[in-house]
């Protein structure tokens, strides 16, 4: 099964774009539920802000992002908004049926009107992968390249489906609700192999928090699609100081990063981290500080990936009321700067 090459490019160059990154991480003092309820009344603050849009991640098993199922989240969460765009970044294809993830994106296109991004992840190898029992094949580059190419047949808008491949071998089935057009999908891809298989779609990238604006404009060279609508996910944070801010993550972040280790592999293994060396990579690639720094920041990226659309990762701050603080402050002391910016509305000159 081959997707057309040009099926789910999300919005290409065009003028700038900035949306909040929600985990639903836990912080000390809060539950579960805590940190969920709490990201959707983030995402309302953002929406309020003047954000235009949220991306929600997803984890198994782990607390350092306490929500299971982007797609359910986001459903609740257009619910409860009415301008932002709500998107995942993302839904882990390797765990989940292809048609099932495609047909969940279709019905929350149609009730949105038209309000859904779909971000889809290989993933780890990680024992969800047991527990779902789909298996290290379909993590596999294979098995996620043939889940892939079903789900971007499934939202294709050609109204039926069928299965031709070694792990979806299926009749044809009509699409319900068909989507009215071929829904836009973005990858998540940190290794050229993902990129690889991204670029061979069409499909642009959602480019991780983890690496340096030096890094992205490399996969993104590689992709080899100028204009293609990736996104670029940032750490942000927001103070009077640059030493306010960075005091403030020094405390919070150890905490919250320490509990991505709680990832399990299927072979029983567990990942380590120098925590304290990542909190000052972190600090040093990303918009924290005063606003004045968070806008150069971001311009940076904006001007040395010719990205048009960011994910700011808002809730560092490790209590509501700081997070709060940190999305208001965005939305009227950044923002609207970064907006302003000649550079923020057009892409680069190579890829006008």
């Amino acid at each position: 099964m081959t997707a057309d090459p040009g099926t789910g490019i999300g919005p290409a160059g065009g003028a700038l774009r900035v949306d909040a990154f929600l985990l639903a991480g836990q912080f000390p003092g809060a539950g579960h539920g805590d940190a969920l309820r709490a990201a959707v009344t983030y995402a309302q603050a953002a929406e309020r802000a003047g954000f235009d849009g949220v991306w929600l991640a997803e984890h198994h098993f782990v607390t350092y992002g306490t929500c299971p199922s982007a797609v359910a989240m986001a459903g609740f969460v257009l619910g409860r908004t009415h301008r932002l765009r709500v998107g995942t970044a993302a839904a882990n294809l390797s765990n989940r049926h292809p048609v099932a993830l495609a047909e969940e994106a279709a019905l929350l296109d149609a009730v949105s009107g038209g309000r859904f991004d779909l971000g889809v992840a290989r993933g780890g190898p990680w024992v969800d992968l047991e527990v779902f029992g789909t298996g290290l094949d379909r993590y596999s580059p294979d098995g996620f390249a043939e889940a892939l190419d079903v789900l971007l047949a499934t939202l294709g808008g050609a109204g039926t489906v069928r299965g031709e491949g070694a792990r979806f071998g299926f009749r044809t089935v009509p699409v319900v609700p068909r989507p009215p057009r071929a829904l836009p999908v973005w990858v998540a891809a940190t290794s050229p192999s993902t990129v690889d298989l991204a670029a061979g779609r069409g499909l642009p990238l959602l480019l991780g928090v983890h690496d340096t604006d030096t890094g992205k404009a490399d996969l993104i060279l590689r992709h080899a699609q100028p204009g293609a609508g990736h996104v670029s996910a940032h750490l942000a944070y927001v103070a009077d100081t640059t030493a306010q801010a960075e005091d403030v993550l020094r405390d919070t972040l150890p905490t919250w990063l320490a509990r991505a280790g709680e990832h399990v592999r299927i072979d029983g293994t567990t990942t380590t981290r120098n925590l304290a060396d990542y909190v000052e990579h972190l600090l040093a690639i990303h918009p924290v500080g005063p606003p004045d720094r968070c806008v150069r920041r971001l311009a940076g990226t904006l001007t040395g990936t010719g990205v048009r659309r960011v994910l700011l990762m808002v809730e560092a701050g490790g209590t509501p009321e700081r997070t709060i603080r940190n999305i208001d402050r965005f939305g009227a002391e950044v923002l609207p700067v970064l907006r302003r910016l000649p550079a923020a509305a057009q892409p680069p000159a190579g890829q006008r």
